[in-house]
């Protein structure tokens, strides 16, 4: 197990995309994803990046304010592990020198989270950042563990048997669905076809947004199943036509969201941000018109909000949000520093996160939109 430290101010592509799956998704599903190209295998089979200088010092272990848990030993999460703690350790590095907090990090391999935790602990972590991984959490909710206040990095469905002290921050497609569903609501849309793949994490992004859009009043869509080949698609095309709806949700990874879009015809089309990696300029156009949820920090980089924090760049978007999440952590966990405030809500590099009622952060996105081969702001910076 390594251990590095982020000093105090008086001492700072193994996974990439799986077709269309981003890393985010992968993580959302707790699921592997292999790379879809030689060049991202090679990427993939790069090692995490040296531990940096503002890593490297050891504080004593009662000296710990903020442990951040992260499966950087393990194959099949390092290269997003890395990411966010890169985003993490760098927000807290732009952080004033006065608040600046004692960051330790606790790496940990597959099924080895429970021994990274408890080492935690034991160092005197006043606050616990992790886990990622989406069945590393459901392991430490499922445990009567005593915890610090922690900070898991995944969706956790049922509160009910958690730990009291555990709260969650994540990059979850479900998040995206309920947005979608009342931004389509409040534009009078009426009639909804919902397209979507057979695959766990679509039937969790098309189920978010039917709950949510019947909560607000909605019909129930019409739903088409996607299949690829140029016969279902001519006959979704031939069902569309003769009951056309008002607008589509796209519950497809980005490929298949690719294929299907030039056959909605001018049907007002929406999707999650989270499933699209880096296109080519060829396929961006294919989307031309699709409305997206996705993160600012990737919509509008020049965000006064962003000024201070530095940039890193990655060969894939789906790292990118992996380290907004790290930006956003940080953050989170400073708000969480001194007990639970009544409310906590920031504009943060992956969303307008706020935290109300309950123990998730909630997390809004912003909407854009792909024309003439860019992904464009649909409202104006938030």
């Amino acid at each position: 197990m390594v251990a590095n430290v982020l000093p105090s101010p008086s001492s700072l592509k193994s996974l990439l995309v799986a077709g269309a799956f981003t890393l985010a998704a992968a993580f959302s599903a707790a699921q592997p994803v292999p790379a879809s190209s030689d060049s991202a295998a090679s990427a993939a089979a790069k090692p995490p990046e040296p531990t940096s200088a503002l890593e490297s010092a050891v504080a004593p272990a009662d000296a710990v304010d903020i442990a951040l848990v992260l499966p950087l030993d393990s194959v099949q999460y390092s290269r997003a592990a890395d990411a966010v703690r890169a985003g993490f350790l760098a927000a807290a590095a732009a952080s004033a020198s006065t608040s600046r907090p004692r960051i330790k990090v606790f790496a940990h391999g597959d099924d080895e989270v429970l021994t990274a935790i408890e080492a935690a602990r034991s160092a005197g972590a006043k606050i616990i950042v992790g886990p990622l991984v989406r069945d590393d959490v459901r392991t430490v909710a499922s445990l009567a563990l005593e915890l610090p206040t922690t900070l898991a990095l995944n969706q956790l469905d049922d509160f009910t048997n958690a730990p009291p002290a555990l709260y969650t921050l994540s990059l979850g497609v479900e998040g995206d669905a309920r947005l979608i569903a009342r931004r389509m609501r409040n534009d009078q849309v009426q009639s909804i076809a919902v397209v979507h793949a057979d695959t766990p994490l679509m039937k969790r992004f098309a189920g978010a947004f039917t709950a949510e859009w019947s909560q607000v009043g909605g019909v129930t869509p019409d739903v088409y199943g996607f299949a690829a080949t140029p016969e279902a698609l001519v006959a979704m095309r031939r069902e569309l036509t003769k009951k056309p709806p008002d607008a589509a949700l796209l519950a497809l990874d980005g490929s298949s969201a690719t294929q299907a879009k030039p056959y909605l015809g001018i049907t007002r089309s929406y999707a999650s941000g989270l499933v699209f990696d880096r296109e080519t300029l060829a396929v961006i156009r294919d989307l031309d018109g699709l409305v997206i949820v996705e993160i600012p920090w990737l919509v509008t980089p020049q965000a006064v909000q962003f000024a201070n924090l530095p940039r890193k760049e990655y060969s894939s978007d789906a790292l990118i949000r992996l380290y907004a999440l790290g930006l956003d952590a940080f953050r989170a966990a400073q708000s969480l520093r001194g007990g639970t405030p009544e409310k906590i809500s920031f504009d943060g590099a992956t969303g307008l996160l706020t935290l109300s009622e309950g123990r998730a952060f909630q997390r809004e996105g912003l909407f854009a939109v792909f024309r003439s081969g860019q992904l464009t702001p649909l409202d104006g910076a938030r």
